[in-house]
């Protein structure tokens, strides 16, 4: 090796060095500001996991207080009468406010009434909220209760006489699983402990009755747990990133590994909230600080090594890039060639889905005259039943020598018949498949024709169908098949979804946008859109699964359609209720439409 190799590449090595310590500094900085950030929304998430906590307990705080000074009670505690009355009250109590027990203390400790009485005689003359009660404070207490089996916190308040002796307390239980249910699983990890140490609170079932400081058996000979279920906490090493505490973490899949340890006193209920909050995001901030810095500097050093070495090497890359140049062309050769095939295999795929969505679409309009095909049948039996009843009236009328009366049935069956005629052309012409360019429409016959073949699914649902109809043509650019599979399917749906709704009504209107463009708006009074979102998402129902209620594929269609002719259709739901959707399309010119 030469001495001026040698001196590059002691050069080299020390500017890695050199970027090593610098990204170094950078990571260290970053981390701590980035855990600075964390603890203040740590500190926040616990204040406010803490004030929910609290804020649950004062309900049945109160509570306490409050039903210490109801006569029903007191008349118990200095009378001995009205037992069966104040059980009673104390059941209706704790049903309507979610109590787990409510019981009545008289002086000497016993349990007089309570909403979830046990047999035999209950004593609560060592119990450290009677003994508070009867000091005349508030008593609050927590333990995990052999009576029900469940965490409690236990308020009790004094019942006082008249002349001030302290005659009993009244006793609220309440089930801690109740209060933290609705927080459970949440992020970041938090627990509440106890003067000794125990978790009794947390957001993770795991961590509960574990001892953070101290003897977990001394924790089990006290009165607030039953020997045995007290254990030593997990497995953590505690370490200090500047002020902050993060702790290694061995806890399961629910507990970060590591974690920013957090802790906020609440005399208020006795315990010390805490909260571990992972550090992986703050971690992630300070690699990509480092690497961005790395980067920058190795780019840097090398550009400046680059332009050192550049004259010494620019034969040998000039030789290089001649060689990578052919290699390059035969590549491009071949990418050419696969460039070529995937155009036709492209080509010939977007055919299929052009066939494929235009049968899509006469699948839709197939399936809503399958949806209608009940009302179709009895809008043609009706008249069918009556041309033969006219038939029968006439021959009879002929028979008596009648042939006004006879004309006259002929004449009835004569515009049945037309009906009838209508009816049918109207579906044969809704069911081909339209395959015309756009061409100018008018809109209100197109409405016209959905209400005829809607009309029938309309009554026999009791729906009151309101057509706000325009006196003068309204022509816009569209397919007027495709406009009246659109229409159609919303009418439809409407009428669908305001089959449990006590008020039924259908409200069509056509209005101007702005001088280019005209909507057409459908609105019920039923439910309205639960996910406005999702509405025209292929598949996307808000009816039950089943062979009469489609696939979710109509919405989807009409917007394919709509979109196709240049315009745009919406859905919403309306400030007074029920749903509303509405379709722009754009106007014909009047000088086009004069033409």
């Amino acid at each position: 090796m030469t001495g001026s190799k040698i001196s590059r590449a002691g050069g080299v090595l020390a500017f890695l060095l050199l970027v090593a310590g610098f990204a170094a500094g950078v990571w260290t900085f970053g981390y701590r500001e980035a855990l600075d950030q964390m603890s203040r929304r740590g500190e926040a998430d616990l204040a406010l996991a803490a004030d929910r906590l609290t804020a649950e307990l004062q309900r049945f705080r109160e509570l306490a207080v409050l039903m210490a000074d109801h006569p029903d009670l007191t008349a118990l505690i200095t009378g001995g009468t009205g037992a069966e009355e104040a059980a009673e009250l104390l059941r209706q109590v704790a049903d309507k406010t979610g109590s787990l027990d409510i019981f009545l203390v008289d002086a000497e400790g016993r349990e007089l009434v309570a909403a979830e009485p046990v047999s035999g005689v209950v004593t609560h003359v060592e119990a450290p909220y009677f003994d508070r009660a009867m000091q005349g404070a508030l008593g609050v207490y927590h333990q995990l209760s052999d009576r029900y089996g469940r965490r409690t916190f236990m308020f009790a308040a004094p019942i006082f006489s008249v002349d001030g002796p302290v005659l009993g307390a009244v006793v609220v239980a309440t089930d801690v699983e109740e209060v933290e249910a609705g927080w459970r699983g949440d992020r970041p990890t938090i627990f509440f402990t106890d003067e000794m140490g125990v978790i009794f609170v947390s957001n993770r079932s795991e961590l509960l009755f574990r001892s953070r400081v101290g003897d977990p058996e001394e924790a089990s000979q006290s009165l607030r747990y039953p020997a045995g279920r007290v254990t030593a906490f997990v497995s953590h090493s505690p370490g200090m990133v500047g002020v902050h505490e993060v702790w290694a973490v061995d806890g399961g899949p629910y507990v970060p590994a590591r974690a920013l340890h957090l802790t906020l006193p609440l005399p208020v209920i006795g315990l010390e909230g805490e909260a571990l909050i992972d550090v992986a995001p703050a971690r992630q901030v300070a690699d990509l600080q480092a690497a961005v810095t790395a980067a920058l500097c190795l780019a840097f050093g090398a550009l400046l090594f680059l332009a050192t070495e550049r004259r010494r090497t620019l034969a040998e890359d000039n030789a290089r890039l001649e060689a990578r140049v052919a290699d390059r062309t035969a590549e491009l050769r071949a990418i050419n060639a696969d460039l070529i095939r995937e155009v036709a295999e492209r080509t010939a795929a977007e055919a299929r889905l052009t066939k494929a969505q235009a049968d899509l679409v006469q699948a839709g309009k197939l399936s809503a005259l399958g949806q209608m095909s009940a009302g179709i049948s009895h809008e043609l039996n009706q008249p069918l039943m009556a041309i033969g009843s006219f038939a029968q009236n006439a021959l009879a009328f002929l028979e008596k020598d009648r042939p006004d009366r006879a004309a006259e049935n002929l004449s009835r069956i004569a515009e049945l018949t037309r009906r009838m005629g209508r009816i049918i052309r109207n579906l044969r012409a809704f069911a081909r498949q339209e395959s015309a360019p756009l061409a100018d429409v008018d809109l209100v016959p197109v409405v016209d024709v959905v209400l005829e073949m809607a009309g029938a699914k309309a009554r026999q649902a009791e729906v009151e169908v309101v057509w706000r109809r325009p006196e003068a043509p309204v022509l816009v650019r569209g397919g007027e098949v495709r406009l009246q599979q659109v229409v159609l399917n919303l009418v439809t749906n409407a009428i669908d979804a305001m089959a449990a709704s006590p008020e039924r009504r259908v409200e069509i209107e056509i209005f101007p946008v702005d001088a280019a463009r005209v909507a057409v708006s459908v609105r019920d009074t039923g439910p309205g859109i639960s996910e406005p979102e999702r509405i025209f998402d292929p598949f996307y129902s808000t009816k039950a699964v089943g062979a009469e209620e489609g696939m979710g594929l109509g919405l989807s269609i009409s917007y394919g359609l709509v979109q196709s002719f240049g315009g745009a259709i919406r859905g919403r739901n309306h400030p007074d209720g029920g749903a509303v959707f509405t379709i722009e399309l754009d106007l014909v010119a009047r000088q086009e439409a004069a033409a």
